[in-house]
């Protein structure tokens, strides 16, 4: 959206309400409704697409997203209102002045603004920096928004940087090609006193500098993001930050440890991704007393019984050979036909798997397929 047709929206919001409407009432005749008023095309299109874009964005703010404003791309890489509060709430525990650079839309700038903050937003992008200003004026918050270089921007007390991860090829998952450059922007926030920088969760671990705090963050159940810690901010080696049912948990280790090896026990726990990605699963397995069955595959198994918001669970009912002529007469003899398959470390595509079988009957169950030592196993469950 260029700042003509930003600035024509907040002058008109009755525009925005009679868009927002029309897309509810009208569907693709939307556009058809808003010109029969004599609303400008380019500008009726640029108010329906803010309002399929607020729409879309209720799952990442709540009700506040009717006010923001917004762009796909932006949207895409916008933080979760909940996770922003939460990182900003940690930052504001080092310092009362940050610096957000690479501040997109500015949805993390308001956080930090909100939590206290006096927040200085720099954007390369001219059009998008205004979009970061009419979201906080939009929010009644203050932070300064300015145009500028991130990696030449002074630096305030804390710093905060969620570098943009798509190129005109789409997204990138090579810190390298960031904007700015994972590796120059680590090397300027060396300079600051303490910092947090966003990746996406699939950051490899080479690209870890050392002694910074890896944090992975799941919302229920869906990993969303990295961050790194630095400086005065780093507390532990790595972090998993598990938002479940909108309570917070966190599990904190080296990252480094290994898990005892077993066999299967009675109970089948599939940690958190998050715990997976942070290498945490060794410390999750000591709280819940388990092991695993393959040194390199993160099921946990154990004969207790333990909720934990860092694992589904799964009640094992019976193991069988990872052969899908066994298997199917075994869920036939039960009147299994609904089955969910989850697999990891024995190569199957679940989907073809599930076709051999067959699946006849009115029960339902969960088919974990794994390697259990040296062999390849069935196991069929039941979540708890």
């Amino acid at each position: 959206m260029d700042t003509r047709l930003l600035k024509a929206l907040q002058a008109d919001p009755g525009l925005q309400r009679r868009a927002a409407e029309a897309l509810r009432s009208a569907g693709r005749r939307a556009a058809l409704e808003l010109r029969r008023d004599g609303t400008d095309p380019e500008l009726a299109a640029a108010a329906l697409t803010l309002a399929e874009l607020r729409v879309k964005a209720r799952a990442k703010f709540g009700e506040r997203a009717d006010e923001l404003y917004f762009t796909r791309e932006g949207l895409e890489q916008a933080t979760r209102w909940p996770v922003a509060e939460r990182r900003a709430a940690r930052l504001a525990r080092h310092a009362d002045e940050v610096s957000d650079l690479c501040c997109g839309l500015g949805t993390d700038a308001l956080a930090l603004a909100q939590a206290g903050l006096r927040v200085e937003a720099v954007e390369a992008d001219a059009a998008t920096a205004a979009l970061a200003g009419a979201n906080a004026e939009a929010l009644g918050l203050e932070v300064e928004v300015r145009v500028g270089d991130a990696l030449a921007a002074p630096l305030r007390a804390a710093v905060f940087s969620d570098p943009a991860r798509r190129g005109g090829a789409g997204r990138t998952f090579d810190p390298a090609a960031y904007a700015p450059p994972l590796d120059r922007l680590l090397d300027r926030l060396a300079e600051a006193g303490a910092a947090a920088v966003k990746l996406g969760p699939g950051v490899r671990r080479e690209w870890l500098p050392g002694g910074a705090e890896a944090e992975w963050v799941s919302v229920d159940r869906d990993v969303v993001e990295a961050c790194l810690w630095l400086g005065g901010a780093a507390e532990v080696p790595r972090r998993a930050s598990v938002c479940k049912d909108g309570t917070w948990h966190e599990l904190t280790g080296t990252g480094e440890q290994r898990a005892e090896t077993g066999g299967v026990g009675r109970y089948l726990y599939e940690p958190d991704g998050a715990v997976i990605r942070a290498g945490l699963v060794a410390e999750l397995a000591e709280r819940l007393g388990a092991h695993t069955a393959h040194p390199d595959i993160a099921y946990l198994y154990g004969d207790e019984l333990l909720r934990s918001p860092f694992a589904r669970v799964w009640k094992v009912e019976e193991i069988w050979p990872l052969n899908a002529k066994k298997v199917r007469r075994m869920l036939a003899d039960r009147g299994i036909g609904t089955l969910t398959i989850k697999q990891r470390g024995t190569g199957i595509d679940p989907s073809k798997f599930r076709n051999e079988l067959k699946l006849k009957g009115s029960e339902e169950a969960t088919l974990v397929a794994t390697r259990v030592g040296k062999t390849h196993a069935a196991i069929l469950c039941s979540e708890l």
